[in-house]
């Protein structure tokens, strides 16, 4: 079994930062891509940034500057940094990853369990 466990979020005011976090567990043979989602009240679910297991990244144009993704390849970890908050970014941020598990042909996508992040004015 794989997962996905988010960490981090929460409430700042906007220009403030936050951090998430993203681990994935279980009977992991590879790790591809992985990337962060958000859904805002009402919305659909977007992607925000993507990351390739070699660092290449790429982001939605509403975020470019302000946030970073990153991983750890060797703790199976993606991060969101989320500088310079908007009141706009408010939304569930969800993580998801490219995985092929132990004794499995084909990769599958795999999803975190969406943490808050709230930004007030």
């Amino acid at each position: 079994q794989v997962l996905l466990v988010q960490s981090g979020g929460g409430l700042v005011q906007a220009g403030g930062s936050l951090r998430l976090s993203c681990a994935a567990s279980g009977s992991i043979f590879s790790i591809s891509d992985m990337g962060w989602y958000r859904q805002a009240p009402n919305k659909q679910r977007d992607v925000v940034a993507s990351i390739t297991r070699d660092g290449s990244t790429n982001y939605v144009e509403s975020v470019k500057g302000r946030f970073t993704i990153s991983r750890d390849n060797a703790k199976n970890t993606v991060y969101l940094k989320m500088n310079s908050l908007q009141l706009e970014d408010t939304a569930v941020y969800y993580c998801n990853a490219q995985i092929l598990a132990q004794g499995r042909v084909y990769e599958y996508i795999y999803w975190g369990q969406g943490t808050q992040v709230t930004v007030s004015s």
